[in-house]
């Protein structure tokens, strides 16, 4: 179970959802825009890295403008953050230091796409206290990569995952299924050759159409055939078998890890804990208020280096709202919504929320309850996100007033 207090420098204790822990940078920069992708990324602009860089700094002094605020996990995501030099990433993560220190033993890891991936910059990520890449691999076979529009092979993966090992770095891999003509076979391959790589960390994401992207577009047009919703399903399960087999821990819908290589930072962001979001598109929690920067990267490098705010979101939950954001997210986790932790960050016991909106799909194997609170059962992580939604639409409107 993951605390609901941080003991600060002096001693004292301070609720994980108001005060942050947790630092999220998003990078940008890309070299081309995969056919999937809706992600705030800018192609073609890396001769606006250093700026950005400076940007950067000058948002987090804005957010953070008296003592430093230690951390205990950094993500810097994007975008692909392994196209800056080594040099750069040296720089971020200076930046990121002097306004949020990692805490000792800390986690800290650093988005990588395996083309773009080598030794000087994983050597530049350990001396600046980066302790994990993950590597964007989706796939080891050349269909399905030439399907997702990813410029790597199998060979890049090997080298990227040796740079790492070499600089002392923890490796994570992402995988994706239900890529247009993939077969249980293929996918069988990937899994297969992930695990061989001994990471400690796999995450593996269905595939989805947004709206407006290159794919969903090609799949309207009928250019592209998305898979049978029963053969996603059969991917999914073949998944959680074999990573399972082969000694990897599933502790939340799309992540599997070694005993204790769980990602600290996600688990942070499942429990609904604070944490600053910083960069373009990115977005951030902090006494109750949710703030989501612009997604246009010459607007957020003219507010960020003129010390104006970057959001052009901004939105304060009311304790309802914060209970049921809580309980969505706490769901992703195999050991769902723990009662306990939920009415100690929420105010709210977990059965005045719920009502009797569990009851029928506890009785459909979807949800399983008991006496420590509300899990998936392994039928309902097929079908989480439908289950998410049944469950807070037949939820009270007006749960009993929380008691702060």
């Amino acid at each position: 179970m993951v605390p609901i207090h941080s003991v600060s420098p002096s001693g004292s204790t301070a609720p994980l959802w108001l005060t942050p822990r947790s630092l999220y940078a998003h990078v940008p920069f890309c070299a081309a825009r995969c056919g999937y992708c809706d992600f705030a990324i800018a192609v073609g602009r890396e001769e606006a890295i250093d700026t950005y860089l400076g940007a950067l700094e000058a948002e987090l002094a804005r957010v953070v403008p008296g003592s430093p605020l230690p951390m205990d996990t950094w993500f810097v995501g994007g975008g692909t953050p392994s196209v800056l030099s080594a040099g750069q990433l040296t720089r971020l993560g200076r930046i990121l230091a002097r306004a949020g220190p990692l805490t000792a033993g800390a986690e800290a890891s650093l988005e990588a796409n395996p083309e773009s991936f080598d030794a000087g910059k994983a050597h530049a990520l350990a001396s600046v206290g980066f302790t994990r890449v993950s590597l964007g691999v989706q796939s080891f076979a050349g269909p399905t990569l030439q399907a997702l529009e990813r410029p790597h092979d199998a060979a890049l993966v090997e080298s990227a995952v040796a740079a790492a090992r070499m600089a002392g770095l923890e490796v994570s891999l992402d995988l994706i299924f239900g890529a247009p003509g993939q077969t249980l076979e293929l996918w069988r391959e990937d899994l297969r050759r992930a695990v061989d790589l001994g990471p400690e960390h796999l995450s593996v994401y269905g595939l989805t159409y947004e709206r407006g992207t290159p794919l969903e577009k090609k799949a309207r047009a009928r250019l592209v055939l998305p898979l049978a919703e029963e053969v996603e399903r059969d991917l999914y399960d073949l998944a959680m078998t074999h990573l399972e087999e082969s000694g990897y821990r599933q502790y939340e819908i799309s992540n599997f890890s070694r005993p204790g290589h769980a990602s600290r930072h996600n688990r942070a962001y499942w429990a609904n804990h604070a944490h600053l979001g910083l960069g373009m598109g990115a977005a951030g929690y902090r006494d109750g208020s949710r703030t989501l920067n612009t997604r246009d990267l010459d607007r957020y490098l003219r507010q960020a280096l003129a010390g104006e705010n970057t959001a052009f979101q901004t939105e304060s939950l009311t304790p309802c709202e914060t209970a049921h954001e809580t309980l969505m997210l706490n769901l992703r986790r195999l050991e769902g919504v723990v009662a306990e932790e939920f009415h100690g960050r929420t105010g709210f016991t977990l059965a005045s929320v719920l009502g009797d909106a569990a009851a029928p799909l506890v009785e459909q194997g979807l949800l399983q309850a008991d006496a420590q609170g509300l899990r998936l059962t392994r039928a309902g992580r097929f079908v989480a996100d439908a289950v998410i939604v049944k469950l807070l639409a037949g939820a009270p409107d007006h749960p009993a007033e929380p008691a702060l």
